[in-house]
């Protein structure tokens, strides 16, 4: 799948219209190409409205990593969302935020965001254009406002020209931030590991231990990690003792139905090899610390899901060498291209 992201890997030249620093404003900002690799389902996400352009990219990719989207200038989303672990904040059980202070989750890896309906662990927002929000506001991530943004930009002369690149009215906007980080996360498109090039024929090769470990994951996992987007967005209760220093009741705190208690968004696989720590409290450092607690880990609560207790038998039953080449398989999941894609870096 040569062509899945042929803008990503080589964004079309601009053209200048050419006069003076007027002309500078009606630069052609062409469209991106992004097609669906050919393993993956549908987008989740409409994309048409506010389909990704170079300029637009450009401006998300430089928002992202800028300080100034926080109220003390330094924390950025770059800050969580680091590009070597997929976008994660490798090592770290949650969240840091201004002050040094820590949220009560761990932050989730950024990749295949269109192909997602709803985010965060809990589902607190279901658009790739707001979903910038909730971290903004956070008072212990970033802890600013998007009118507050906006007053710091409309300040840097770079700002106000990238704007009027990116958008047809030119404004240093609320709305204009979030579309242009929506516009850099919609081509962030993970779909080129091992695994990827082996089902597409591309001449990806799986050794026998990692055929044998898809094998078991098909069996033994993929009823919640489905399709090649490896979740199938749901929420559930898997089991997780409740941290008793956090109290976090998950997708109840979205929906307010106790039915919801302690279920919590199942997370892609994809460079789950990179995210460490797992769960969405960090609370686990390795692959083979989650695969014990899903083989003896598990613990019954009245919102477990049905799936980790079946006829009265909690969790799923592995081996030791089972174990091994599931986690041998995972390793494939891993896409060296997407992490080290320098389109996705941007140096402040």
């Amino acid at each position: 799948m040569k062509n899945v992201l042929l803008a990503v890997l080589s964004f079309p030249l601009l053209l200048s219209c050419g006069n003076d620093d007027a002309d500078l404003y009606e630069e052609i900002n062409e469209q991106l190409e992004l097609n669906v690799p050919a393993n993956f389902p549908p987008m989740a996400q409409d994309i048409s409205y506010n389909y990704p352009t170079q300029k637009g990219f450009e401006l998300g990719r430089k928002l992202f990593y800028d300080g100034r989207l926080s109220a003390d200038n330094t924390i950025s989303c770059s800050f969580c969302h680091e590009q070597a672990t997929a976008f994660t904040h490798h090592g770290h059980q949650l969240s840091h935020g201004i002050n040094n202070l820590e949220g009560i989750r761990n932050a989730p890896a950024v990749q295949n965001m269109a192909f997602q309906s709803e985010y965060f662990y809990d589902g607190a927002s279901n658009s790739i254009e707001m979903l910038s929000i909730a971290p903004i506001h956070n008072p212990v991530e970033m802890n600013e406002t998007l009118e507050g943004i906006v007053v710091k930009l409309k300040q840097d002369k770079e700002y106000v020209r990238l704007f009027k690149q990116a958008f047809e009215d030119q404004q240093v906007s609320s709305g204009n931030v979030l579309k242009a980080l929506a516009q850099f996360m919609t081509m962030m498109v993970s779909a080129n590991s091992r695994y990827d090039k082996y089902v597409r024929n591309e001449g990806g090769v799986l050794s026998q231990q990692e055929l044998l470990g898809m094998q078991l994951f098909q069996q033994k996992c993929a009823s919640c990690h489905k399709t090649d987007l490896f979740t199938d967005s749901a929420f559930r209760n898997n089991g997780l003792p409740p941290n008793p220093n956090l109290n976090d009741k998950g997708r109840e705190v979205v929906t307010g139905f106790e039915t919801d208690r302690y279920k919590f968004k199942v997370p892609s696989l994809r460079n789950v090899a990179l995210t460490a720590p797992y769960m969405h409290d960090g609370r686990f450092g390795s692959l083979e610390s989650v695969l014990n607690h899903y083989s003896n880990g598990v613990r019954q609560n009245e919102t477990l899901d049905p799936i980790l207790n079946q006829n009265g038998v909690l969790g799923i039953s592995m081996t030791q060498e089972e174990k091994d080449a599931i986690i041998d398989f995972l390793k494939t999941l891993t896409d060296e291209e997407y992490i080290n894609n320098p389109l996705f870096y941007y140096k402040t």
